[in-house]
Parts: structure tokens; C-alpha cells; sequence
């Protein structure tokens, strides 16, 4: 079989069904069903715990208007948890590896981070448009440059993102395959 490094992020299938599937509804059965009791064994009380202290490192440097971003970031930090660590397992695919996924989470948080800050503070939000002690014939170029900057930004983030994972897990790929290599070459190491 001919392969080339970048098969590795191809999604696996087991008879005809893309294993992303599973891998992405497994996480449904880590969480608690509803019982009688809050807690009714060691591993809910542990993911008790665990949600519980998440929480607590997020919402710990913010103030009390900032607290009502706790159930969308610590379902984000969840999610982003679950998903890397199914991609641990034999046979899955990490799908935060794919461009399409980081864009699909950068851009909506981007949007709502932008949208909060000119509601809240728009005179402080839009001052970031224009640097301090700008001349004055160069404010409208200023001006279009940091706004382009400013959209462009999601994209730039979620590009590099994508890049720094596809070469860590090609520089991995390379590694594993040059001992594996010289360990047949060379058996005293």
C-alpha cells in the first residue's frame, strides 16, 4: 500500500461508516443520565467534580457581568477536551485538525467577542481602530488598515492553527517512521 504523510488526516471508515461518528457520539455517554440523586456513584461525582473546578479556573479572573460566559465556555472547553482526546484512540481522526472546524469555532466566538465589546464599549472598542498621536492625513488609511486587520483576523488565527497541528503531527509522522527505519538498520540503538 502507497502512502504519503498526509493520509494520516484522512477520516477512517469500518464498513462503509465513517468512524468520526462514533467517535463524536461517544462523548454523550461520559456525561450523568438523570437520576433520583444528584450523585449516585464515583464516576458522576468525579465529573461532578471536574465541571465544577473547570468552571471555576474560567470564571476566576472574571467579573460578575462576565459569569454569564460560563455554560458556553466550559461546554466549549468540554467539547474541545472530548474531541482531542478521542483523537488519541486507534482508528479516529481528530477533526480539530481540519481547517473547517477551527474556522467554524474561531468565527462565531470572534463575532460575539466584537459584537459585546462595541455594545458595552464602543467609544474603547472602536478606539482601537485608530493608534494614539496618529497624523492627521493618515487616519483614513489607519483607519481601513486596522478594520481589514481586524476582520481578516479569525481567518489568519484559525489558518495558523490548522498549520502549527498538521506539522506537528507530519514532524511526528517523520520521527516514528525514521526509527522505525533505523531500528532495523541499526539494532544497537
Amino acid at each position: 500500500m502507497n502512502l504519503s504523510f498526509f493520509d494520516q488526516f484522512m477520516s477512517p471508515h469500518l464498513l462503509g461508516i465513517p468512524l468520526i461518528l462514533i467517535s463524536l457520539l461517544f462523548p454523550a455517554l461520559l456525561f450523568p443520565s438523570p437520576r433520583n440523586r444528584w450523585i449516585t456513584n464515583r464516576v458522576s461525582t468525579l465529573q461532578s467534580w471536574l465541571i465544577y473546578t473547570t468552571t471555576k479556573q474560567l470564571m476566576t479572573p472574571l467579573n460578575k457581568k462576565g459569569h454569564k460566559w460560563a455554560l458556553i465556555l466550559s461546554s466549549l472547553m468540554i467539547l474541545l477536551l472530548s474531541i482531542n482526546l478521542l483523537g488519541l484512540l486507534p482508528y479516529t481522526f481528530t477533526p480539530t485538525t481540519q481547517l473547517s472546524m477551527n474556522l467554524a469555532l474561531a468565527f462565531p466566538l470572534w463575532l460575539a467577542t466584537l459584537l459585546t465589546g462595541l455594545r458595552n464599549q464602543p467609544s474603547a472598542s472602536l478606539g482601537h481602530l485608530l493608534p494614539e498621536g496618529t497624523p492627521t492625513p493618515l487616519i483614513p488609511a489607519l483607519i481601513m488598515i486596522e478594520t481589514t486587520s481586524l476582520l481578516i483576523r479569525p481567518l489568519a488565527l484559525g489558518v495558523r492553527l490548522t498549520a502549527n497541528l498538521t506539522a506537528g503531527h507530519l514532524l511526528i509522522q517523520l520521527i516514528s517512521t525514521a526509527t522505525a527505519v533505523l531500528f532495523s538498520m541499526m539494532p544497537t540503538i
